[in-house]
């Protein structure tokens, strides 16, 4: 099972590119403010996707859906909350249409993704692990 402490290396694995955001962010706030650190994340995605690189976004998805798949149920709602909302929020405050960081998504997180899609647009009142 995937525990908080084991995110952020995930990431990184996954998206080397993101080293530099991280180490300011240890500067800036310790290990702690994860949250902080997703929409540090966030940013740099829209980054390397308006890039003409995308070769990283395939396996930053899939370590997204191993964080649902695999993850505690803390990093699950960080997954959500901290990942999901944070890439929705980052890329449209930037005028670039989150849904097109969906393809990269498995089928977890692009259940989670609908799901914060549908609590966004008032169709659930909230966005739940059990349907």
């Amino acid at each position: 099972m995937i525990e908080k402490v084991e995110v952020i290396p995930l990431l990184l694995q996954a998206c080397p590119g993101f080293s530099e955001a991280w180490a300011k962010h240890l500067q800036e706030h310790g290990d702690d403010l994860l949250y902080v650190a997703a929409g540090a994340f966030a940013a740099h995605l829209l980054a390397v996707f308006r890039s003409s690189d995308h070769s990283s976004l395939p396996a930053i998805g899939e370590a997204i859906e191993q964080l649902y798949v695999d993850g505690s149920p803390w990093v699950k709602e960080f997954a959500t909350i901290g990942l999901l909302e944070g890439i929705q929020n980052v890329w449209a405050n930037n005028n670039v249409d989150p849904e097109r960081f969906v393809p990269y998504l498995g089928p977890e997180s692009r259940r989670w993704w609908v799901g914060l899609n549908r609590f966004w647009s008032g169709q659930v009142l909230q966005v739940r692990a059990d349907g």
